[in-house]
């Protein structure tokens, strides 16, 4: 239920842009790039909306507040397909934003921990792998709805669809447990381990989470908006790139199917460290072998791209544990919504002024979270009674 419903908000909010961004800024006389502003716009609306949602999750559940933001997304969509001047389109957008902040994966995610608690990474991977489809579902019925009825109506189709089918799908979930129960639970999985981190640990671990998640969505969305020119700039026709780039989707997919099978056992540290190393990779393809190697750059750029989706929601969970999960998951995202922001222009600069060299950008940042990772430390676990000696756990969670 929530991988649908997060199919449905992704495919008509953050994938609507790439299809109707042209024939509405055509219709309004400015140029596209105009109507992306007011999707960047939308971006950091949500950066400061998701701190608050995910207090909201924590407190009431997951239930009212996506039912909550289908309502909103339903009555921005219906906004831009009433806009008659720009100004209309950017305050539509911000309500958008609102939506976003508060209906996508972040808070989809909070939502199956208040309800499974340390269980709850199998449900996060689940919704990742149907909100994947996100962009292979959206991109083309938007182009196709707007062929038949234009833009306006491809919007309100978009918002029809949130009241009949995304609203009762989060309509239908189950309420949360009471935070007693979940306390309880915690206890048992807890016994006999010590794994409190103290406050210092807590902010290092926090800053290393969010400074890792900025990098991730800079890269995932400069590759989104950019790849096709950057394989352009290193040699590659226009049409080659284009259906290479098209592997990424597929290939992300990919990536949170071995998640959910061969490294589901394996602790989430290592496999976000894994995944900070395809995209390099895939680079390091690219400047041994040329265009050649650009299918391997694109799967493995999906790879990694797919995995570390899901290590954003598990991550957390695991360092921090399920108490207070969707506040403190809103604000370690908050400096990534803003790079996202951000992403399309700055990456754009950097080919412009480099040419596919620009790659050398998104290489070293994924590297230096990599480097991040690999410095950030789990607490020392403590087997038996309280007064034996704590034996060193391996980072990589070893048991």
């Amino acid at each position: 239920m929530l991988g649908v419903a997060q199919t449905l908000a992704w495919a008509s909010s953050y994938y609507i842009p790439a299809v109707l961004a042209g024939p509405m800024g055509a219709e309004f006389n400015v140029s596209p790039s105009t109507i992306f502003g007011a999707f960047s716009v939308a971006l950091l609306v949500s950066a400061a909306t998701g701190p608050w949602a995910g207090r909201a999750i924590d407190r009431f559940g997951g239930r009212p507040v996506l039912v909550a933001s289908n309502l909103v997304f339903a009555a921005g969509l219906a906004g831009l397909a009433l806009s008659s001047q720009v100004l209309h389109v950017f305050a539509a957008w911000v309500l958008l934003g609102v939506g976003m902040g508060s209906g996508l994966y972040e808070a989809a995610f909070a939502t199956a921990v208040r309800l499974h608690g340390r269980d709850a990474r199998g449900v996060i991977t689940g919704i990742t792998l149907l909100g994947g489809l996100a962009s292979t579902v959206g991109w083309p019925l938007s182009a196709l709805l707007a062929e038949i009825a234009g833009w306006r109506g491809a919007c309100l189709a978009w918002a029809g669809l949130h009241l009949v089918l995304g609203l009762p799908l989060n309509a239908l979930l189950p309420p949360p447990p009471s935070a007693h129960a979940i306390q309880a639970e915690d206890g048992k999985a807890e016994q006999g381990r010590a794994a409190a981190l103290s406050a210092a640990e807590q902010r290092r671990a926090a800053w290393i989470m969010a400074y890792v998640f900025a990098v991730s969505w800079f890269v995932s969305t400069a590759m989104a908006a950019h790849l096709p020119r950057l394989l352009v700039a290193g040699g590659a026709t226009l049409a080659l790139a284009v259906s290479i780039a098209a592997l990424v989707g597929p290939a992300q997919v990919a990536g949170r199917l071995i998640e959910f099978s061969l490294l589901r056992r394996a602790h989430p540290l290592l496999s976000a460290r894994l995944a900070t190393l395809a995209h390099p990779l895939g680079a390091l393809c690219l400047g041994l072998f040329g265009m050649q190697a650009a299918t391997a750059f694109a799967v493995l750029h999906g790879l990694g791209n797919g995995i570390l989706t899901i290590a954003i929601g598990t991550l957390p969970l695991l360092v921090f544990g399920p108490q207070g999960y969707g506040q403190r998951q809103g604000l370690l995202m908050v400096p990534a919504r803003i790079v996202q922001a951000g992403a399309p222009f700055l990456f754009g600069l950097a080919l412009e002024h480099w040419g596919a060299g620009a790659l050398w950008l998104s290489t070293g940042l994924a590297l230096s979270a990599c480097a991040a990772l690999l410095a950030m430390k789990l607490p020392q676990a403590r087997q038996g009674r309280p007064t034996d000696p704590a034996p060193v756990e391996d980072a990589a969670g070893s048991r």
